[in-house]
């Protein structure tokens, strides 16, 4: 059994989802389709890659039913899964106040429900922000458009110096994504938070708080990575067609909750066999080929 912190985490899959109207408007984002699973294994995926073991899933009281029929107890992935009812979004940083109970004093992670990371050594990097305790991570990509994202901007040597949340003049193209390492008492910091302009508790002054205590650590996801944010018609078919591609040439499962349980001592063989029997398609084939390794 590996040893890994006791860290837990939240996937924020709450929201209406309007700029996915129609496909929205009867079920969550969060549970379409990302080519062969659902959007939401993505970032339980990456969770899980990290070593987190104790998740809380927080959505709308309509989808909460859905995901808990989908996903379970977390049981047969070795997880233990909480789900937590967000009846209206008030901001990303609610999240740690909805979960107070959940998070108690331990450090958390928050990845939101409609990201998904894929590259070289992204579970070392993963580990690395976990084993940190004592200060808060974040994960930056370069984008063409970053007047659409909260932007972090590094000082002359190389350290976090600005967070501006959607800059209409940004100095930098360092979008901050939807993954977010907290030491412990996250709640409390939220809990103190002042709603934005248009009424949110945002993320980027939480983070923008830590920042300030020099408790602010950057992970940038380079050349190397991808991190899609599927949240439009066209970034939606983007991330099929590329896990598509990425899956038939490498011969390998993106986001493959089995595989990253197993490999992690969460489960044993035989709940692998027992997961595989109850498919018959191309990704049973794909976990009975693991227990041939």
């Amino acid at each position: 059994m590996n040893n890994f912190i006791k860290r837990k985490g939240i996937i924020l899959a709450g929201g209406v989802g309007s700029r996915l109207h129609p496909l929205t408007q009867v079920i969550s984002k969060q549970l379409l389709p990302v080519f062969d699973k659902p959007m939401i294994y993505y970032p339980l995926s990456t969770l899980m890659l990290a070593g987190i073991r104790e998740i809380a899933i927080i959505s709308t009281p309509q989808d909460l039913p859905k995901f808990k029929k989908l996903l379970g107890s977390g049981k047969q992935w070795g997880l233990k899964l909480k789900y937590i009812k967000q009846t209206k979004p008030n901001g990303i940083a609610e999240a740690f106040i909805l979960a107070k109970d959940f998070i108690k004093n331990d450090p958390c992670c928050l990845i939101l429900g409609d990201n998904i990371y894929h590259g070289n050594n992204l579970t070392k990097i993963l580990r690395e922000a976990n084993e940190d305790q004592d200060n808060s991570t974040v994960f930056t990509y370069q984008v063409k458009d970053p007047e659409r994202f909260g932007i972090l901007t590094l000082n002359k040597d190389g350290l976090p110096s600005k967070i501006q949340e959607k800059p209409k003049l940004p100095k930098s193209n360092l979008a901050i994504t939807g993954l977010y390492f907290f030491p412990k008492n996250v709640s409390v910091r939220a809990k103190k938070l002042k709603p934005s302009k248009r009424g949110e508790l945002e993320i980027s002054d939480l983070n923008a708080g830590y920042l300030k205590d020099k408790k602010l650590r950057v992970k940038i996801l380079n050349r190397g990575f991808t991190w899609l944010d599927t949240g439009t018609f066209d970034s939606l078919l983007e991330a099929s067609n590329f896990i598509s591609l990425i899956q038939n040439r490498q011969n390998t499962i993106v986001a493959c909750p089995e595989e990253i349980a197993f490999m992690n001592g969460w489960i044993k063989k035989s709940d692998l066999i027992k997961i595989s029997k109850s498919m018959k398609n191309s990704y049973s084939s794909y976990l009975e080929a693991l227990l041939k390794k």
